[in-house]
């Protein structure tokens, strides 16, 4: 798997190997600037672990990862909505993945029409909808900018974020990218997610 880098890095400062990750492309026209304090290095690597964790369907290791207090909130879009939004706690989670129950996540933008699906299928077809292991990834910053009114520093204004990016192409206008983002709150000294946003071009 390769991440393209927006920022440089030396080898030394590279995810573990065991996180399936070969290699950080090393971007020295980059604007944005090196991780100085080793907490940010942590999250980029734990977003790493996460993206791949839920990949390869491994949820019983992805449970420890969500906020044990908090839960774990999934935003179909940038904006996100307390009063729509699914959070599961960790015991819901573990009840539901492999579960058929559906649940309403939200609702499609430009039809409005109510996405309901399982657990388990919302994270394979909706937040995992593109190959992120592909993506550029940033820290604390918003490469994917829509026309959706992006709240995430508003409502987790003490939080880190990582965003996996994927630019769109000539052929749509650059209009078709996709962006996954990643919100980790501290916990007794630790990180741990408390939404999973994902965020496109709407309409």
């Amino acid at each position: 798997m390769l991440f393209s880098g927006s920022c440089t890095q030396k080898k030394t400062d590279l995810p573990s190997q065991e996180l399936t990750v070969n290699s950080v492309s090393e971007d020295t026209t980059s604007t944005l600037k090196p991780f100085p304090e080793a907490e940010n290095k942590n999250v980029i690597s734990l977003s790493i672990q996460i993206l791949n964790l839920l990949q390869k369907e491994q949820y019983d290791e992805f449970i420890g990862f969500i906020h044990p207090e908090k839960g774990m909130r999934f935003s179909m879009y940038a904006h996100v909505d307390p009063q729509k939004n699914k959070v599961f706690s960790r015991e819901d989670f573990q009840k539901y993945i492999n579960s058929n129950i559906r649940f309403t996540f939200g609702e499609k933008d430009g039809t409005g029409e109510k996405y309901v699906i399982s657990l388990g299928k919302y994270i394979q077809e909706w937040v995992l909808k593109r190959d992120f292991s592909k993506a550029e990834l940033l820290h604390n910053t918003f490469k994917g900018e829509g026309n959706s009114l992006n709240n995430l520093k508003e409502m987790y204004p003490n939080s880190e974020f990582t965003e996996f990016y994927i630019s769109g192409t000539e052929q749509y206008g650059g209009m078709d990218w996709n962006a996954l983002r990643l919100v980790f709150e501290k916990f007794e000294g630790k990180y741990y997610l408390v939404a999973i946003i994902n965020d496109q071009w709407t309409i």
